[in-house]
């Protein structure tokens, strides 16, 4: 057949260049998600979700602070527990910086604990320590410990050598770190750790949702029961301690909140060695397997429940939310750049961007939940947006900083020509950074009725199924682990991103 006859990719996809590459990648995505959408759930079931959504916002303009019982006590466990966590995430986790690229053993370990969510840890040591400050605790510190080794890690690694090559020979390891690589890298490090102990808040908030009683235990009561004004006011309360995050956790201020944190955490519950043992060596192992009875193991693995949907529907989710979070950052983040708009609008723009970023994707499903019905819709919403937002508030960061070289094209020549074929590699490269926390997102999503493998998760800890439930953390964990090498396969590598905030 001739050459002439065969069909050619237009030109602007031909090639071997970036922007033909990322061109391909971005459009491989979405038409996949356009393949695979009729496959999902997607209805609304509500008999009228505009009236709710109205007096949702009734509720969010006009809050009523005095229906709230006891919000600062919630604020103050909320704080403490995310401080307490984080801390002890950096004490766990800085020792295995140390060894995270000599070892791989290490390397498999953290990467395996980061990759199960904080509220998935949570269910877990639900079930030996109850509804305690310990069962928070440890939620949190676990997955943090593997998340700062690797972090730490990858700043050690960037520091300058010339230092600690300058140091007289004979000194040790532990010398050259503490005089040579650590003063370098404290800045960056002290930074990563003030910008977790903002992710430890979300997460604290969202442990209320399994029953611990900070802040996200009243919102969830307080939405359910349709009680808007009351759940406005402890949003407010909450977009108000993010705000003011600068100043009250000041690092001078920190032992007086570890201190006080202290207090309000307790008491603390007695722990049954016995019990815990049991737990560890029996309870989370199918009993075939303890027994070695393969014949019975091979059923046991037959009888999980809809284990192939539950993968596919995790997988499914995530891809939508991926692309959702793609389109959304498109969208908005010309919202927040300089080049566009005037100051009120950007302000507004901005505004948006931080409403949207600093709210978990599992508060934003549950409240679109509420208004929309039981389906996959309201995941696939939180997803994009709350992603979208994020990854749109770091692009017009970056388009910040972009000098126009032809500036005297109308806005719609600037984006098209000027600004997004400059912005756009840093963009997909941001949204492949986020890709293995959406699907650690998409996994808890399911405790809200989607049946992803969260759905499974959670309702075989209901049953006290233990086996099974440790077994699809496993599976939930293998699938994170495969989807952020993927992304690291894919992510432009001329355009590195180091945020704080994608990590």
């Amino acid at each position: 057949m001739n050459d002439a006859a065969l069909p050619r990719r237009p030109v602007w996809l031909a090639g071997h260049a970036m922007g033909p590459r990322l061109a391909r990648h971005s459009l491989t995505l979405i038409a996949l998600a356009l393949l695979l959408l009729p496959l999902a759930d997607l209805s609304v079931t509500t008999r009228d979700p505009w009236a709710e959504l109205g007096r949702l916002a009734q509720g969010l303009a006009w809050p009523n602070f005095s229906g709230v019982e006891s919000p600062f006590h919630a604020l103050g466990l909320t704080v403490s527990v995310a401080l307490w966590g984080t801390l002890a995430g950096v004490v766990l986790g800085f020792p295995l910086a140390l060894l995270f690229t000599r070892s791989r053993l290490v390397r498999a370990g953290c990467a395996f604990v980061r990759a199960i969510h904080e509220l998935f840890w949570a269910l877990l040591f639900l079930q030996v320590f109850g509804l305690s400050a310990l069962t928070a605790l440890a939620a949190l510190a676990i997955p943090y410990a593997g998340i700062f080794a690797k972090v730490f890690a990858e700043i050690l690694e960037q520091t300058p050598r010339a230092p600690a090559e300058a140091l007289p020979p004979g000194g040790g390891r532990l010398s050259r770190f503490l005089y040579a690589e650590l003063p370098l890298a404290w800045a960056q490090l002290a930074a990563y750790i003030r910008y977790r102990f903002e992710c430890g808040l979300r997460a604290s908030v969202l442990l209320g949702f399994v029953g611990l009683p900070t802040l996200g235990f009243q919102l969830e009561t307080a939405f359910r029961e349709g009680r808007y004004p009351e759940a406005g006011a402890l949003l407010w309360c909450f977009y108000l301690l993010i705000a003011s995050l600068p100043w009250w956790s000041h690092r001078r201020l920190v032992p007086l909140l570890l201190v006080a944190g202290a207090f309000l955490l307790g008491p603390w519950p007695a722990v049954d060695g016995g019990l815990l043992w049991r737990f560890v060596s029996q309870d989370l192992w199918p009993a075939p397997l303890l027994d070695g009875d393969w014949a019975g193991l091979a059923d046991w693995f037959a009888g999980i429940p809809e284990l192939g949907p539950a993968i596919g529907h995790t997988l499914l989710l995530a891809l939508l939310g991926t692309v959702g979070a793609l389109l959304v950052a498109l969208l908005l983040w010309p919202l927040a750049s300089r080049h566009f708009g005037n100051p009120a609008s950007r302000l507004a723009g901005r505004g948006l961007l931080v409403l949207l970023r600093s709210t978990p994707e599992l508060l934003l499903a549950f409240v679109f939940l509420l208004l929309l019905g039981p389906s996959m819709l309201p995941a696939w919403l939180a997803l994009a947006l709350h992603n979208g937002a994020l990854i749109a508030f770091l692009a017009a960061r970056h388009a910040d900083a972009l000098e126009p070289g032809m500036p005297g094209l109308p806005a719609s020549g600037r984006m098209a020509y000027e600004l997004l074929p400059r912005l756009y590699p840093s963009l997909l490269a941001l949204l492949y950074y986020r890709a293995e926390v959406i699907l650690r997102e998409t996994a808890i999503l399911g405790m809200l009725g989607v049946t992803t493998l969260g759905y499974y998760i959670d309702a075989n800890f209901q049953y006290l199924m233990f086996d099974v439930a440790a077994f699809l953390l496993l599976v939930t964990a293998g699938l994170n682990i495969a989807v952020d090498a993927l992304s690291r396969r894919l992510r432009p590598r001329d355009t590195p991103h180091e945020e704080a905030c994608l990590r």
